[in-house]
């Protein structure tokens, strides 16, 4: 298998990507395929002690960086040599099963979208990550793809969140919810209530199995295995539940750090506490998928260390390997409001 790494995006790079992608070639079994500037690439190879390219490693020249202030609906036409550009290119050509990049979301989900195309039948891609709760996990679909949605984009959500969950939590039956202020159906504005019936009616016929509107805190509690919403809504949801995070750990820090007794208190639980925070770091995820893509597309999070590129490199693999993309093609027309066509038709 081999895998397309944008070598030059996210805060770290390259050396993050670099870092990675060599312990990706030498773990996984894949061949990673680093686009990006070669002199920068050698100089972080040789900073890990490989005065050569190492095997399973290759080198995509790119003379162009996509940055954050670039504008990410231009930027990938802007600058055809870009690392991002050049190698979702080799993506859409076929010579790569998937492409990984902790650059610029907004230039990644244009490029992908437009370069790589989306699944003929999907209206919009979603950015799909798996949230962890105290029950494992949920898929949470969008969380910042797009931000204005219609009924019908939140359908394909509910069906394309139905198959990451079938493939990547190996679950043969998810729960599907809809993000909502409360349980009842009458709750929500217009784009809730058209959604639920939506959603009601696929339940009905046996397409996916949605359980109703579900509520921010019940889906943390394990809830919900696939939670459906508009990606303003999942963004903001996102980035709160991350903040929550960060605000309790530095509780913690402060609580354990407050007395000698806490202290001590805090060696007899130090092994859950480490626990808790493996389960909960980004960086154990590595990375989010966009689901609806032709192929398979890996967005790492922008401040990834080499651990975190290694893990979004993972989820690449496992996903070319899964039948999710076939699953979704085959499943398009139940996935459609009667008389909808998308721009690609």
């Amino acid at each position: 298998m081999r895998i397309i790494l944008d070598a030059m995006g996210g805060d770290n790079a390259p050396l993050a990507p670099v870092e990675g992608a060599v312990k990706a070639a030498e773990t996984l079994g894949v061949d990673v395929i680093l686009s990006g500037k070669p002199q920068e690439i050698m100089a972080c190879l040789e900073k890990l002690g490989h005065k050569e390219v190492p095997k399973g490693i290759e080198i995509l020249p790119a003379s162009q960086v996509i940055t954050m202030e670039d504008n990410p609906a231009r930027a990938f036409k802007e600058k055809k040599d870009s690392s991002m550009t050049v190698g979702l290119q080799k993506l859409k050509d076929g010579e790569a099963d998937a492409f990984v990049s902790a650059g610029s979301t907004g230039a990644l989900l244009s490029a992908a979208t437009l370069m790589v195309k989306r699944i003929r039948g999907i209206r919009r891609a979603a950015m799909c990550p798996v949230v962890p709760t105290q029950k494992g996990g949920f898929v949470l679909i969008d969380c910042g793809a797009t931000a204005d949605c219609t009924p019908e984009y939140l359908l394909q959500y509910a069906f394309m969140g139905t198959y990451y969950a079938k493939r990547t939590l190996g679950l043969e039956n998810p729960r599907v919810g809809l993000l909502n202020i409360g349980a009842e159906p009458s709750k929500g504005l217009p784009l809730q209530l058209e959604t639920h019936a939506l959603l009601t009616q696929a339940h009905q016929e046996g397409r996916i199995n949605f359980i109703g509107n579900i509520e921010g805190r019940e889906a943390l509690l394990g809830g919900v295995d696939v939670l459906v919403t508009d990606g303003f809504t999942g963004n903001i949801f996102m980035k709160t539940y991350e903040g929550g995070l960060l605000m309790f750990s530095d509780f913690m820090k402060t609580m354990f750090k407050s007395s000698l007794s806490t202290k001590l208190g805090y060696l007899t639980v130090k092994g859950q506490v480490e626990g808790f925070k493996k389960v909960f770091n980004p960086n154990e995820i590595g990375g989010t998928a966009m689901v609806g893509i032709s192929k398979p597309v890996i967005k790492a999070h922008g401040s990834s260390n080499g651990y975190a590129i290694y893990n979004a490199i993972c989820r690449a693999k496992e996903m070319a390997e899964s039948d999710l993309i076939q699953d979704i093609t085959a499943n398009i027309a139940h996935m459609r409001i009667s008389g909808g066509k998308t721009a690609e038709e």
